[in-house]
């Protein structure tokens, strides 16, 4: 026992000795005030938000001005469900056509037959109707502008339309902004003074610590559309509007109404006129029945698949679509908004039927004067919306193919289309306006007499689907 007692007394003696000498030690204070580095937090933050803002550069973004002064900033979607990307179309109507002065009246007449059992009993004359609808990529558009009856359009290359803002349907719905400060707010059109088009310069929500409330931006639809007429690969808007994962996909089944999320879907495959096969990512089938989104009452599939520009694909087209899994489609969420150049004047030659060749700068249809602007035409169910800047020529069927539907589109790539007679390729079209060497007064030439165009390579043509 007295030996026990001793070890404990010598051990307590060493623990005093070791503490008294490390409080005799002097204290560095430059370690032991110092808060623990915030470097690798800092370094990590800024990857994700760099990475987020990469992720997300293809959403529409913008600052947007209501009447009363107030600003919103943020990333936008119109109609609160629809247009949400770069790519997408912003469709009106134009109030004015400044190009019809530089043709003499009398050319802007055309005369049909009028017939009774297949007999002609008379013709009639009347003006060529020159009212035409405005569709730009909201990439290529700078500002939109409200004043009173008119709408302001202007493009990145200045270039300034006048629409009639009643008959902008667009504008009419209505924009959703997903504001950094107020929050989602969905802005009325009768209160929009302006809408700036602004590139996304930050993700739309910060990668770490989201605002209470927030909702990220969602994954955007991608895939393979298989028709008879070819496949085609690219950004999807399914029944022309859901294009996200978030999106849901309406039906019936044999138990009643059904919803589906876009992102929990492998494949739809048309299986009768009215409904449709849909493969969950799980490998589960489910026949989905219905007259608006699974059937004859879809309004039509859009992919911007990058060899056309953006095609619309009609319910009776329509074979298959097979998604892209999220995340995987190297596009990301698809062309930012400085991917788009501004476009440049349309330029080449027309060949007339007589012979004639007239190259300078082009007016298309006494419409369409620049790159950016589109033909649109159709063909077997596919209509096709191609940017002037992919097209290198269009030739129109002569005399001799008397009953020929189609005329030939070769892109710059070298591919060739055989698209319908009608749309911007059709009857309808006003014309050709060629402002020869510059000249100040221009040629026109009639759609009729038109035998070929050929369009000049633009400096640039359509953006990239995505950083590779």
């Amino acid at each position: 026992m007295r030996t026990a007692l001793i070890l404990v007394a010598v051990a307590l003696l060493a623990v005093l000795v070791v503490l008294g000498s490390r409080q005799s030690e002097p204290i560095d204070a430059s370690v032991s005030e110092s808060p623990p580095s915030t470097a690798p937090v800092v370094e990590t933050e800024a990857r994700a938000t760099e990475a987020a803002t990469e992720a997300q550069r293809g959403f529409l973004y913008g600052r947007i001005t209501t009447r009363d002064g107030a600003a919103y900033e943020g990333r936008l979607r119109w109609g609160r469900g629809e247009e949400a990307f770069w790519g997408d179309y912003f469709n009106g109507f134009k109030d004015e056509n400044p190009w019809v002065a530089h043709v003499p009246p009398e050319r802007l007449k055309e005369r049909r037959s009028i017939a009774i059992f297949g007999l002609e009993i008379a013709q009639r004359e009347r003006q060529v109707d020159l009212g035409r609808p405005f569709m730009a990529r909201f990439g290529d558009i700078g500002r939109i502008e409200a004043r009173g009856r008119d709408l302001r359009v202007t493009l990145k290359s200045g270039t300034v339309f006048h629409l009639d803002r009643f008959a902008a349907d667009d504008f009419a719905d209505g924009v959703r902004v997903w504001d950094g400060r107020r929050g989602v707010v969905d802005l009325d059109e009768r209160r929009i003074r302006t809408i700036e088009l602004l590139p996304t310069a930050r993700p739309v929500l910060p990668p770490l610590t989201p605002p209470k409330g927030a909702v990220s931006a969602p994954d955007r639809l991608h895939g393979t559309v298989r028709t008879r007429q070819g496949d085609f690969t690219g950004f999807l808007q399914w029944n022309r509007e859901e294009c996200v994962g978030a999106d849901e996909l309406d039906g019936h089944t044999a138990d009643g109404k059904l919803g589906l999320r876009f992102d929990t879907i492998r494949s739809i495959a048309r299986r009768s006129r009215d409904s449709s096969l849909v493969t969950l990512l799980g490998g589960r089938e489910i026949v989905l029945s219905s007259t608006s989104e699974v059937g004859d009452g879809n309004r039509g599939i859009y992919v911007d698949d990058q060899r056309y520009g953006r095609v619309l694909i009609s319910w009776d087209a329509f074979e298959r679509v097979d998604f892209s899994a999220a995340g995987t489609s190297a596009a990301g969420s698809g062309p930012a908004y400085d991917d788009f150049p501004p476009g440049s004047p349309l330029t080449g030659s027309v060949t007339t039927r007589a012979g004639q060749r007239l190259a300078g700068r082009l007016i298309y249809d006494l419409d369409e004067s620049e790159t950016t602007e589109t033909l649109d035409a159709p063909s077997q169910g596919v209509d096709y919306t191609i940017p002037f800047g992919l097209i290198a020529s269009v030739v129109l069927p002569g005399s001799e193919e008397r009953g020929a539907q189609r005329a030939r589109v070769t892109l710059q790539d070298g591919e060739e289309l055989q698209l319908e007679l009608t749309g911007d390729l059709g009857e309808g079209n006003a014309g050709m306006l060629i402002f020869v060497d510059g000249r100040e007064r221009p040629e026109y030439v009639p759609w009729t007499d038109v035998e070929q165009i050929d369009f000049d390579r633009p400096p640039a043509t359509y953006p990239p689907l995505g950083r590779r």
